[in-house]
C-alpha cells in the first residue's frame, strides 16, 4: 500500500473505503475498565471527530490506536491487518500519523528539526531528502517565517500548526489529532480547521480527532459519543441535535 503524498489530489471518483476498524476494544488501566467494548470506523477521505467530556476514555482511545497502550481484548484493523501486536513505530511506518494533546513539540531544536524528525515514520523504502516540501508551507505558511527559530519558542498556535505539520512530513494515510484547538486563540483555530480540511481535500488523508470546539466538530463528517469508556451515540455531524451537543461538548 503506497502511502499518499501531499502533491497527489485525492481521487472524488473513487469508493470510499475502510482504513480503521475498531471492533469490541476494552482497555483497562490496572484494574480499572476505562474502554468498554468500543466499536469505530472511518473511511478514506472523511473526517471523523470523537466527543465527549473529560475523563471518559477518550485519549485513552487514540493511544489505543497509535500503540501506546494494550487492549485487553477487541480488535484493531488497519486497511484490514490487524495491528494490535504491532508497535507504534510501525503504525506509524504502515500510515498513522499523532499529535498528542499538548503537541509534545522538541523545544530546544529548531522548527526545520522538528519537521525533518517526521521523516522517520515514512514506510521502509520511500526516499527520506531532508528537505521540506512547499505543501507543508501552504497549509502552515508561518512555518516557513520560523525555521530556524527554537520550537519552545513559537505561540501555542505555532506549536500546533509544527505538530500537525510534522506528522504529514510522515505521509500518513490516517491522521489523528488530539484537542488540536486546546489553548489555542480563536483566529488560530480557523487557520488549523482550514488546514485539516485542506489536507483532507488535497490528499486523501483520513482524520480523527477529538475536539471540543463546536465549529471544529462540525467540519467533520461523521461522530462518535463517548460516556464512560463506551460509545453512546454516533452519526453525520451535520444532524448533530442540541441535546447532543448539550450533553457532550458543554462544559
Amino acid at each position: 500500500m503506497t502511502n499518499p503524498t501531499l502533491e497527489k489530489k485525492a481521487d472524488t471518483n473513487r469508493p470510499s473505503r475502510p482504513i480503521l476498524n475498531v471492533s469490541g476494544l476494552n482497555v483497562f488501566y490496572g484494574e480499572s475498565h476505562i474502554l468498554r467494548n468500543v466499536d469505530m470506523s472511518i473511511r478514506t477521505g472523511e473526517m471523523v471527530c470523537l466527543i465527549g467530556r473529560n475523563g471518559v476514555g477518550k485519549t485513552t482511545l487514540l493511544k489505543t490506536i497509535m500503540g501506546l497502550l494494550k487492549p485487553r481484548s477487541g480488535s484493531l484493523q488497519l486497511f484490514e491487518q490487524d495491528i494490535v501486536k504491532k508497535s507504534p513505530d510501525q503504525r506509524a511506518r504502515m500510515g498513522i500519523g499523532y499529535v498528542p494533546q499538548g503537541r509534545e513539540v522538541i523545544p530546544r531544536v529548531t522548527v526545520r528539526e522538528n519537521l525533518l524528525l517526521g521523516l522517520e515514520a515514512r514506510p521502509k523504502g520511500v526516499t527520506k531528502r531532508n528537505e521540506i516540501p512547499d505543501e507543508i508551507f501552504e497549509l502552515f505558511p508561518v512555518l516557513r517565517t520560523m525555521l530556524h527559530r527554537m520550537g519552545g519558542d513559537l505561540s501555542g498556535g505555532q506549536q500546533q500548526q509544527l505538530a500537525i505539520a510534522r506528522a504529514l512530513m510522515g505521509k500518513p494515510q490516517l491522521l489523528v489529532l488530539d484537542e488540536p484547538t486546546e489553548g489555542i486563540q480563536p483566529s488560530i483555530i480557523l487557520e488549523i480547521e482550514a488546514a485539516v480540511k485542506g489536507i483532507i481535500a488535497n490528499t486523501g488523508i483520513s482524520v480523527l480527532l477529538v475536539e471540543q470546539h463546536l465549529h471544529f466538530v462540525r467540519q467533520a463528517d461523521r461522530y462518535y459519543a463517548m460516556q464512560k469508556g463506551g460509545i453512546v451515540a454516533s452519526g453525520d455531524t451535520q444532524d448533530l441535535s442540541q441535546e447532543v451537543i448539550q450533553k457532550f461538548l458543554a462544559v
